[in-house]
């Protein structure tokens, strides 16, 4: 039996709501559900190639199972050839959308996609089309996606849901029975090797890919996005994050002295990244929070959880105010965030040099290098071992080997004995920019962070000055006692604060700022320049950062490094020269001596390489 006798014999019941029960003697059944499509079940026991494209055809057993449905718009009137010539030459030649077919009928894609190019071939060659028109297409063009959007996911995530839609009289039960056993999950079946999901359209993949993105994110943050609620002062406080005159002493005032754990957790959170790398939210409050006991340890004035998380503000800030943050990947912005936070992880409160001098069990360990850099280091990856506190189980093995490298290298770069030697690598290097590493730029960027409280607003430096200096005072009186030289600065009896500090802003901190200025500009210029990606990445650019504004969530795939940046975006104001200048000269009135006359001012740079100075200086901070 050919199909044309199967359709002619159903003709009485074509348009029928509820058709007759199939029988055995029945070939074929035809029904309308409420949306106004007409579908026909043939079987057969044999495949016909009269069948028109249209027909999808399902294998059951030995029989032929076919569903066939009937646009509504595709009136019989003419042949389906003929009716798709016309409709092709109404969209490729007009421009009104009366007679474009319904948006969730066969032919609106196709139509649609027409419909489209002969408003772009219009607008190439100058063609007049009319303001009006060409919002209309867009408004149809949308209603179209919106459609295919709801049928594709419905299909893609929601196959029991959908036949559930269809009212029990829509179709007899054996015909829901046979959909739910062809088309719902429970029968499926594993996908064929090889063989791809389709899609009808590009926003379709690019809407489905979201979809699965959000849902994975969902399940693998296992509620992790509220594992850290701060309360509504800190929150306000904390919406100034990327502001240079950040205080961070009203943060720990307000958080009950939890500033370490909210701007950790907000600087991350800010940035996606607990999302996009897999991150527990519970381990990721409970690392925070071991983390500032860590940094309670030695109830220091100076390097304490408070110092953490000022340097992890300032460091975001920075990198935020160069426009850098777009420079760098996910595991890098999450690398330079964990680094500046336990940078200074169990910190002693006494310099490398009171641990060598004194040959604490530390400086055996580290054999005198890098005492206490080294020592945050391999505590707080210690720390992170622990499975309730693992943040980084999420990383793949080559994100994991990035990601460590990165923080040690940073971590390290904080050792002041490497100051001088850093700055000027760093000189040379601008000569040539683009060749700067990513991990060299990152390590001054921390360091300049970790030495920057002469550069905020005089109430927030002048605090942390106190702070120091009592630190200090501190280890002073502890050397004193183990019969060990004082260290600079340590001596309560003999300090000049005020010119200790004229001279710490002016031989170490400025030329930092200075050298780091010239650093982002340079980087920046160069990305500006190159207007295209730099260094090729090993995860090709996907077309879910362009297409969509949300894609921009989806940064788990995204290559090694961005497109360059805007000019706009990269507009840098150098805060920090308006404060050092004015902190300088309270310290000097404070001191009792005259500002410097502008020449000298201009030359302040040049005699940073005082050999004297630099010694004092790079003893004292550590």
């Amino acid at each position: 039996m050919d199909i044309n006798s199967q359709v002619s014999s159903q003709d009485k019941i074509a348009h029928t709501r509820r058709p007759r029960k199939l029988t055995k003697s029945h070939t074929a059944a035809t029904f309308t559900l409420p949306d106004g499509m007409t579908y026909k079940i043939v079987a057969t026991n044999k495949t016909s190639p009269q069948l028109s494209q249209h027909v999808l055809k399902h294998a059951n057993s030995r029989e032929v199972t076919v569903l066939k449905r009937n646009d509504p718009f595709l009136t019989h009137a003419m042949d389906s050839s003929e009716l798709d010539l016309e409709l092709t030459t109404y969209a490729s030649k007009k421009l009104e959308v009366e007679r474009m077919p319904p948006v969730d009928t066969l032919a609106a894609p196709k139509l649609c996609s027409t419909r489209l190019q002969h408003i772009i071939d219009l607008l190439k060659t100058d063609g007049m089309v009319d303001k009006g028109d060409i919002i209309k297409n867009l408004e149809y063009s949308i209603s179209v996606l919106d459609t295919l959007y709801i049928e594709e996911t419905k299909r893609l995530f929601d196959d029991d849901d959908a036949l559930n839609e269809v009212e029990p009289d829509a179709v007899p039960s054996e015909v829901r029975d046979w959909l739910a056993q062809t088309f719902t999950k429970s029968q499926t079946g594993t996908r064929v090797q090889g063989e791809r999901p389709k899609f009808k359209s590009v926003a379709q993949a690019v809407r489905a890919g979201l979809m699965v993105d959000r849902l994975y994110r969902r399940m693998s943050s296992c509620g992790s996005e509220s594992a850290v609620e701060p309360p509504t002062p800190v929150a306000k406080i904390l919406k100034d994050v990327d502001q240079w005159s950040f205080n961070v002493f009203d943060l720990d005032e307000h958080s009950g002295g939890n500033s370490l754990r909210y701007m950790g957790y907000e600087l991350i959170r800010s940035q996606g990244l607990i999302s996009k790398l897999r991150i527990n939210g519970n381990h990721l409050d409970n690392f925070l929070t071991a983390l500032q006991v860590g940094y309670s340890k030695y109830s220091n004035p100076y390097h304490n959880l408070i110092h953490g998380a000022d340097v992890a503000q300032t460091v975001y800030a920075l990198l935020q105010i160069s426009g850098l943050m777009k420079w760098l990947t996910d595991i890098e912005i999450f690398a330079t965030i964990i680094a500046a936070l336990i940078h200074d992880y169990e910190h002693t409160g006494t310099t490398n040099n009171f641990h060598i001098m004194s040959r604490t069990s530390l400086a055996m360990l580290y054999n005198d290098r890098a005492v206490l850099e080294n020592h945050h280091l391999s505590a707080a990856f210690e720390l992170m071992k622990s499975e309730d506190k693992n943040i980084l189980s999420g990383l793949k093995a080559e994100e994991y080997r990035e990601f460590r490298s990165l923080v040690i290298d940073m971590v390290l770069a904080t050792d002041m004995s490497g100051h001088f030697q850093q700055i000027k690598n760093m000189r040379s290097m601008l000569s040539c920019a683009e060749n700067i590493e990513k991990s060299k730029a990152l390590s001054l960027i921390l360091h300049t962070a970790d030495i920057s409280h002469p550069s905020k607003p005089w109430v927030v430096h002048k605090r942390w000055t106190d702070n120091l200096i009592e630190e200090f005072f501190k280890q002073g009186d502890r050397e004193k006692v183990l019969g060990i030289a004082c260290s600079p600065l340590c001596d309560r009896q003999t300090t000049l604060v005020e010119k200790s500090q004229i001279g710490f802003i002016t031989i170490i901190v400025e030329p930092s700022f200075n050298v780091l200025g010239d650093m982002m500009e340079k980087l920046v210029a160069v990305l500006q320049n190159n207007n295209t990606l730099v260094d090729s990445g090993t995860q090709a650019h996907t077309i879910l950062e362009d297409v969509e504004a949300e894609a921009s969530q989806l940064n788990h795939i995204k290559s090694t490094n961005l497109k360059s940046l805007s000019m706009k975006e990269v507009a840098m104001v150098k805060h920090w020269e308006v404060c050092l200048a004015e902190n300088r000269k309270k310290w000097k009135e404070l001191a009792g001596v005259e500002d410097d006359p502008p020449e000298k001012s201009d030359d302040r740079n040049n005699n940073a390489n005082s050999t004297n100075s630099r010694s004092t200086n790079r003893d004292t901070l550590n």
